[in-house]
């Protein structure tokens, strides 16, 4: 699975997303670039299992060393490897060891239920506090200091976007 040719943002306040890792799944998948196929990474604890279908941006390199990180708001999990058109609504921002770990929050672009869903303020404060507390607690059951600064809104999205697509641009 060559990712080369998808571009990061396909049009203004869109992304392309490739699911990691499907919601209600305790397994981690990671992209393996070199061989082009999603590998299985490890099992998390099985008190925590991933509140939405997660991640990345293909074609983006974050302060991490990694893929800028994503979440997509799905009505059904979907599959490792799958490419999501998104609309962005917000990031939560915080810091793995210290290390800055930025992740958007997206709805689906071709879902007709979410068509109207434009910001984090729409969404349930609840359900935000749920993806935070997911981070927090499977990142400290594996031993990593964890620190969440809060949601920023869809407004905040496309500078991160930006310096991700740049940062992967100077590494080619």
């Amino acid at each position: 699975m060559d990712l080369s040719s998808i571009a990061p943002s396909p049009s203004k306040g869109l992304v392309n997303l490739i699911v990691e890792i499907p919601a209600g799944s305790r397994n981690k998948y990671e992209y393996f670039e070199d061989a082009g196929v999603m590998a299985l990474d490890r099992v998390l604890h099985s008190s925590v299992r991933y509140p939405f279908d997660y991640g990345f941006v293909p074609n983006t390199l974050a302060e991490d060393g990694a893929p800028l990180d994503a979440m997509v708001i799905m009505e059904e999990p979907t599959f490792a490897g799958c490419l999501i058109r998104s609309r962005p609504i917000g990031v939560l921002d915080l810091h793995d060891t210290g290390a800055y770990d930025g992740k958007l929050l997206c709805v689906p672009v071709d879902d007709p239920r979410q068509k109207e869903i434009t910001s984090i303020r729409q969404i349930a404060s609840s359900q935000l506090e749920d993806v935070a507390e997911f981070f927090r607690t499977h990142k400290s059951l594996e031993g990593r200091v964890i620190e969440i600064d809060g949601w920023r809104d869809f407004d905040e999205v496309d500078e991160l976007l930006e310096r991700c697509v740049l940062a992967n641009n100077q590494k080619i």
